[in-house]
């Protein structure tokens, strides 16, 4: 019986413990490529490779606002071979903003590895004659209505940003939101005259002068725009909205193949070449362990879902 038990033991080294991975790894990222979080991904999928030894390979789920890749994720077996790279929206503003979802990310999801946060920035068109917060507050309230500002859709953390300044500094305007690439088209022509963006999606603009950069939305200045001061910083304490990054896997992967995740997309995060591509493209590095990565969200949906009651959006 001890040589059989011993045989059997040698035979099986996947249900006793046998390293991950032993296959591909699939990185589902729920938006199109070429974005922020697309290219975060890649950027975590070509570390996670070197490092494991098994090839992680990303996938674009796009669509509904990031809810399909999300669902695809949720819905994956629970064994760490199908992972997520999901930002803010899906995960913190979404559950409160879509009257139905195909899976609560908050009770399906196990956070993983917080990879970046990424600042919106508050651009000006030029036309405005504006370089500071309060001269661009000043300017609204004494143009009650008239002003216009892009978003990236109703509900983004584009779209909020701009209801949550206007709400706190207590002037109107009149929000219009786009599908893409099309906001900054049309705040570059003064069609529209401010936007809250991501710093990656302007970071061009603005160096070239065709925007003007009056306040970032972190607690602290972005690394990638140091210069900018915070919305905080500039009479509103405790203003923060943005993007954020970060791995998710389907809720019962097994605490093993998560600490191992972890350990790893530290490492990739603390590679300096990494460190300057991720600041470079607009994005702070964070890292950290799963249980602060968890209290993060948790914190996130908590915020946003009182954001999103007030502002009265919605989507079916």
């Amino acid at each position: 019986m001890k040589k059989l038990a011993l045989l059997l033991l040698l035979a099986c080294p996947l249900a006793f413990g046998q390293a991950y991975p032993t296959k591909p790894v699939k990185i589902v990222v729920a938006f199109t490529a070429g974005g922020t979080t697309d290219i975060l991904a890649r950027m975590m999928a070509a570390g996670l490779t070197d490092r494991l030894k098994q090839p992680f390979v990303v996938e674009n789920k796009p669509g509904a606002g990031g809810n399909l890749g999300t669902e695809v994720v949720c819905r994956a077996a629970p064994d760490g071979y199908t992972l997520g790279i999901i930002s803010v929206g899906p995960i913190a503003v979404n559950p409160t903003l879509y009257k139905q979802l195909g899976c609560n990310p908050l009770d399906e999801l196990v956070p993983v590895a917080h990879i970046s946060e990424v600042p919106n920035v508050l651009v000006v068109h030029p036309s405005l004659k504006v370089n500071t917060l309060a001269e661009f507050i000043a300017y609204a309230k004494a143009h009650p209505g008239q002003l216009n500002y892009a978003s990236t859709g109703v509900g983004t953390s584009s779209h909020l940003s701009g209801y949550m300044l206007g709400s706190r500094a207590g002037f109107d305007a009149v929000h219009v939101p786009y599908k893409g690439a099309e906001a900054l088209k049309d705040l570059l022509t003064g069609r529209v005259q401010f936007m809250f963006a991501t710093i990656p999606s302007v970071i061009a603009q603005i160096k070239a002068g065709n925007l003007v950069a009056i306040g970032v939305t972190s607690l602290k200045r972005s690394r990638s725009m140091p210069d900018v001061p915070t919305v905080a910083e500039s009479g509103f304490p405790g203003f923060e909205a943005g993007s954020w990054f970060g791995i998710f896997a389907p809720r019962g992967t097994p605490q093993s193949v998560i600490a191992t995740l972890n350990k790893m997309s530290n490492e990739i995060i603390a590679v300096r070449s990494n460190e300057a591509r991720m600041v470079e493209e607009g994005a702070d590095p964070v890292g950290g362990t799963p249980e602060q990565f968890a209290e993060f969200v948790r914190n996130e949906y908590e915020k946003w879902r009182k954001v999103v009651r007030e502002s009265g959006a919605t989507v079916d």
